[in-house]
């Protein structure tokens, strides 16, 4: 194990930058290493699939089979398992009840860094329920004599050992299949083998340290168009129901709104959209309900639906539309009751379909990763591949005690797509090394790759996954990187700072070492893409409300935290929910202050030119006043070259700025982000439940900052609306005085511009505008106090 010194966390702010490495990556074959020239390979070779990544060399044993052991002399009988040693790092198999010829095929990998002999040792041993397990015998194998394998040869193939006695002096009964090689990280045994670095695990936790692919549940709109039902009949004979319809798919419950007039055949012809995931487990259930009282709903008829028996629609032609009987709630107990009903039944008009022209949103449309529609027959050519290799980790800080003692078992999962993968877990280090690489198929380059390191608290295997209580696997940190920043072809290498905000501010866990490249396949396509709708066209046809987005991209959240939570090992729910920023929605204040600055960021670029504007009029700088002067006058001779000359600055602009470009991915700035200068208790607030569980002082103090920050943005809103309906009273007679004003001199606006040359007018306009300061008032203008003397709508506000 490594030393568990936590170290020491720096609050400088230099820390939170984005740093360069230089890791040995694909790291060549030496021609010649320490187990002498038959262990190595004699000429040089890469390991092409794994050259973003440091090699790592492993020591494999596959211990497949045993054949012909002894039976005990007391149980006459044998529960072999097999041990492997090397140094003091042991690897057992399971075991087996009365069994002469196992078979386990299992794999152990030892670390060449961490081996500690030149000596592997493989006994295969007796269980025994009391005292110490019988020994069968051993195998031996000296380092020097092992071979070497790198992918992608094929597998080395198995074969059978005689075992030994305990000494190694002459051969006992029963034999052993085995394997041993030398290989790397590259080897296709290396993400279901037993591992020496893990070896305090056992049981089921070793299965959650293992590394593993994941792909997304396909996931669909399911839109039911309820269009009308016909002979409803209310449980009160005596009265016309007042109807709806209430839709449910698994825990999506969805109604229409009530039929505003009281009639038997009610008709609405709404849409409600489900989403629900491949392979179909729910049903569609749906209760035409009757609202007898505000608290009282009597359902007067339901039916139960299969998804698979609904059309896949591609585009946006209409599906049919099918009549459905509706089954009378809590009728047929009496066999009377039941011919009554097949002769009379209520029945319901519906559309539906499964729509696979969307693309389903589970994650924010801030940092998507994937836009492609549900149907695979509408997906185009991917345009690029994105490999990333997952180098490893430095300075994590302990995220749990275990012993006494500051501990981390620290994993990397990434998302990109449809497809998640999950490194395997290192076990008590605050420096994992993982070196593992991974590719996906790029569609669009304005997407986002998500990058989280987590602590994995489910090393026990003893668990209880539903428990109130249950452990959850501690967010140490996460990274984005946008697509369309990489150059194409470029190695990034860089070290990414973890930052998580907490209630007490927000802190460096540490630094996640990333090698990615982007590769393109096509210019062509590339250039298409640029120009092509970032979603399938469906979301412009037929989009949806933005409350119906959020809603969906909720619910759609949901199935993929479930589904891959059932995977083996699982990806767990709260991993799932901090990879797909699921509480992005909530309020903060801090959010809302690092959006504003970004807009006043935007708007910074407009008061700068207005104030070098200003300075022109002010002849601050003659130099510069005379050559804007000079400039004027050439577009005013020359008015065609208003546009070239504007399109041409914008070109020397962006080669100038080519110089100044970015050379490392975006990452986490806290600055941006509002963080470094938050106030205490508006991180709690952004840390609270939904619905609060503060006290009431606490949420009454909150309360009334939100009515404060909320009155000035009323204010500014105001006063926006103000300027907008003092131009729409210029023509509205609001005002008869200042309107009458305004149409003479449209009217006589009108008459000189017809017989004046534009470029004249323009001349005249811009020379009057830029003339020197001594020919000009300090008084505002008498535009200006014209317009500000027009009517508003404030007279009419309460």
């Amino acid at each position: 194990m490594h030393p568990a010194d936590s170290p020491a966390h720096s609050s400088d702010p230099e820390d939170f930058n984005l740093k360069d490495t230089n890791p040995k990556l694909g790291e060549r074959w030496p021609s010649g290493g320490a187990y002498g020239g038959r262990g190595w390979m004699n000429g040089e070779r890469y390991a092409s699939t794994f050259d973003l990544v440091e090699q790592m060399s492993y020591l494999y044993v596959r211990v497949v089979k045993a054949k012909d052991l002894p039976p005990s002399s007391i149980t006459a009988s044998c529960d072999p398992y097999v041990e492997v040693k090397l140094g003091n790092y042991r690897g057992r198999t399971r075991h087996f009840e009365k069994k002469m010829n196992p078979e386990w095929n299992q794999v152990f990998a030892f670390s060449k860094e961490r081996m500690q002999s030149l000596v592997l040792e493989v006994f295969v041993k007796d269980k025994e329920m009391v005292g110490r397990d019988d020994y069968l015998g051993r195998v031996v194998f000296d380092l020097n004599e092992v071979p070497t394998r790198v992918p992608p040869d094929s597998p080395l193939a198995p074969q059978w050992y005689r075992l030994e006695d305990r000494r190694g002096e002459g051969k006992v009964r029963g034999g052993i299949m085995l394997a041993v090689w030398m290989g790397t990280q590259a080897d296709e045994a290396f993400p279901e083998a037993w591992h020496s670095d893990a070896a305090s695990v056992h049981g089921e936790g070793a299965l959650n340290i293992r590394s593993k692919v994941y792909v997304s549940p396909k996931l669909w709109y399911l839109r039911v168009n309820v269009i009308e039902a016909q002979d409803v009949v209310s449980n009160d004979r005596g009265r016309f129901p007042e109807v709806f319809v209430k839709a449910q798919v698994g825990n999506q419950v969805l109604r229409t709104k009530i039929h505003p007039t009281k009639t038997a055949s009610p008709l609405w012809n709404e849409d409600l959209v489900f989403v629900v995931a491949e392979p179909f487990e729910e049903m569609l259930f749906l209760t035409v309900e009757d609202r007898v009282t505000p608290l009282k709903d009597d359902v007067l008829g339901k039916i139960t639906l299969p998804l698979d028996i609904f059309e896949k629609r591609l585009d946006h032609r209409p599906v049919h539309s099918r009549w459905f009987n509706l089954e009378k709630f809590g009728f047929g107990v009496l066999e009377a009751d039941r011919r009554r009903e097949l002769q009379f039944s209520s029945r319901i008009h519906l559309r539906v379909c499964l729509e696979g022209g969307y693309h389903v949103l589970d994650e924010s449309t801030m940092y998507i990763s994937d836009q492609r529609p549900t149907a695979r027959q509408l997906w185009k050519q991917p345009v690029g591949i994105l490999e990333v290799g997952i180098l490893g980790a430095q300075g994590l800080l302990p995220m749990k005690m275990k012993d006494g003692r500051g501990s981390t078992d620290a994993y990397c999962a990434a998302k990109y797509g449809q497809k998640w993968v999950r490194t395997r877990t290192i076990v008590d280090t605050f420096n994992p090394k993982w070196n593992e690489q991974y590719t996906w198929e790029v569609y669009d380059p304005c997407t986002v790759i998500t990058l989280g390191v987590f602590d994995n608290c489910h090393l026990g295997g003893g668990e209880k996954t539903n428990a109130a209580n249950a452990a959850r696997d501690s967010r140490i940190g996460k990274v984005r990187i946008r697509l369309s920043t990489l150059e194409a072809y470029r190695i990034y290498t860089h070290s990414y700072p973890l930052l998580v905000l907490h209630p007490h501010g927000v802190k460096k866990m540490g630094e996640l070492q990333l090698a990615v490249r982007f590769t393109t396949l096509s210019l062509a396509n590339m250039i298409y893409v640029y120009g092509h709708p970032l979603l399938p066209k469906m979301h412009y046809l037929h989009p949806f409300t933005v409350n119906q987005v959020d809603s969906l991209r909720y619910q759609a959240m949901n199935i993929v935290a479930a589904r891959l939570g059932r995977a083996e090992p699982p990806l767990r729910k709260e991993v799932v929910e901090y990879m797909l920023d699921v509480d992005s929605h909530m309020w903060s204040m801090r959010r809302s202050k690092a959006n504003f600055f970004r807009i006043m960021s935007l708007i910074s670029g407009l008061f700068t030119m207005s104030h070098w504007f200003v300075d022109i009029r002010q002849w601050r700088n003659p130099i510069t006043s005379v050559l804007v002067h000079i400039l004027f006058l050439i577009l005013i001779w020359y008015p065609e070259l208003i546009l070239p000359t504007l399109f041409l600055y914008m070109f020397l602009i962006g080669l100038w700025n080519y110089r100044l470009r970015p050379r490392h991915p975006s990452h986490m700035d806290t600055k941006l982000s509002w963080a470094e200068a938050v106030h205490p208790d508006e991180l709690d607030e952004e840390f609270d439940t939904f619905p609060t569980s503060k006290s009431h002082d606490i949420v009454r103090m909150r309360y009334d900052r939100l009515r404060g920050v909320a009155g000035r943005i009323q204010t500014v809103v105001g006063d926006i609306a103000t300027q907008g309906e003092r131009v729409q009273s210029l023509l509205s007679w609001r005002d008869p005085r200042a309107t009458s004003l305004f149409i003479v001199f449209c009217l006589f606006a009108a008459v000189v511009l017809y017989v004046t040359p534009f470029r004249a007018v323009a001349l005249v306009a811009g020379l009057y505008y830029l003339r020197h300061p001594r020919f000009r008032s300090k008084l505002p203008s008498v535009p200006s106090n014209f317009f500000k003397r027009l009517t508003a709508r404030t007279d009419s506000l309460l």
